[in-house]
């Protein structure tokens, strides 16, 4: 097998074993039934899968729910539960649409009654009811993507800017119970952060929000600025939540595949940060001194990193983290690094990741194309999809962060 064929097996082992379906399942072992109604919500890029998940444990006990997914991620019906797909990472109105639905679902439940409230990455977007003009939210939304603002600011300003976000939703359920599940696609599994905590307490500030916003230079109107002053809640006593995957469980999946085909895995990290660009230099250096090992070994690092975004092209974090490396592993023999996110969809594309090994860069080169004046205009994507470089997986049902790995392979296994 080549470099190439042990990545793509380690993507799709990895995926494979952080799917929700056991995670929801053990969840709902905590589950007590009460003599009311059992409302679902699922909302996230992972939403149809958890819901779907769930309803084939609890059947009939479900008597209505809805689902709000990311376009193409929803897969066919599911007993008592309306599925709806929206806008992401921008929200749409499709997003807002569906969760007025849920609003109106959950409106007049009773004491005895349970929402089952199911939560996974992409929620912030997903699941919204704006407390100013859509197209305002749109353009801070786009605003703080484009500035390279990590996930927890980002979402920090949209809790403010939101009916439902912040705790909002657990309120709004009052006085019958939630049951969260969670999905976290957050680095320490922050619950007040996840698709922006609808159903956990705040722990942030009105202050905070604003904070974000001046230290990127985003200007937002009068009627955004009142609403962000309007704080969160703190106190939320109707909820109970269980933590169901995260990006630890990723890595060792990526660790235990690494293994099987004959490397001796090394997690660096399960908290990635930063801007894609360096971790793709980092990776590359790690690559660079391991190449001098005669052992078949891989390095593993998990999270999430950003994208500062000052050209007009088309990429994702992990395709600019593979591309990036390009530059640092050029010319080395026996080496790759690839970084896919596990949801299938990196940024705004078709593309989970990207792959880069010693003759990416030298492929390239053929081909008119500088690495260095592709990632200053952000466009990643159109050159790895010159050198097969793409890693394209589709929607996987789940999403847990994103995993980096540097392959360096000195025998046949």
């Amino acid at each position: 097998m080549s470099l190439r064929q042990d990545a793509e097996t380690i993507i799709r082992e990895s995926i494979a074993a952080v799917m929700p379906d056991e995670a929801v399942r053990n969840a709902l072992k905590d589950f007590k039934c009460t003599e009311g109604k059992v409302i679902l919500v699922s909302v996230g890029k992972a939403a149809w899968q958890m819901a779907r998940t769930a309803s084939d444990y609890l059947g009939d006990r479900i008597v209505n729910g809805i689902v709000i997914s990311k376009y193409g991620h929803v897969h066919g019906t599911i007993q008592n539960i309306q599925c709806f797909e929206a806008g992401h990472p921008i929200p749409d109105e499709n997003a807002v649409k569906a969760t007025i639905q849920v609003e109106d679902m959950v409106n007049g439940l009773e004491t005895n009654d349970t929402v089952l409230f199911l939560i996974s990455g992409g929620g912030s977007a997903l699941f919204t009811d704006p407390l100013i003009p859509l197209c305002e939210v749109q353009a801070i939304t786009d605003a703080l993507l484009k500035s390279g603002a990590g996930i927890q600011e980002m979402n920090t300003v949209r809790k403010h800017l939101d009916k439902v976000k912040g705790g909002r939703f657990a309120k709004m359920c009052e006085p019958a119970s939630v049951f969260s599940i969670v999905l976290s696609d957050i680095i320490g599994d922050p619950l007040d952060m996840i698709a922006s905590g609808p159903a956990y307490p705040d722990s942030t500030a009105s202050e905070e929000a604003m904070e974000i916003l001046r230290k990127y230079n985003i200007e937002v109107s009068e009627n955004a600025e009142r609403a962000i002053a309007e704080e969160t809640p703190t106190v939320i006593r109707n909820v109970e939540t269980h933590v169901s995957g995260s990006v630890k469980q990723l890595c060792l999946a990526a660790s235990d595949s690494c293994r099987r085909l004959g490397y001796e895995p090394i997690i660096i990290s399960t908290a990635m940060t930063g801007f894609a660009i360096d971790a793709g230099r980092n990776l590359a250096i790690i690559a660079e001194e391991a190449s001098r090992s005669q052992k078949n070994m891989a390095y593993i690092s998990g999270g999430e990193t950003v994208v500062c975004v000052t050209g007009s092209g088309l990429g994702g974090r992990n395709q600019e983290i593979a591309l990036s490396a390009a530059l640092g592993i050029a010319g080395l023999k026996d080496t790759a690094i690839f970084s896919f996110g596990s949801d299938g969809t990196d940024g705004p594309t078709d593309a989970a990741g990207g792959y880069a090994d010693g003759n990416t860069e030298a492929v390239l080169k053929e081909q008119g194309i500088l690495i260095a004046e592709t990632l200053r205009n952000n466009d990643s994507y159109h050159a790895l999809e010159k050198c097969g470089g793409l890693i394209m997986t589709g929607p996987t049902g789940t999403n847990v962060n994103d995993v980096s790995v540097v392959l360096i392979r000195k025998s046949e296994v």
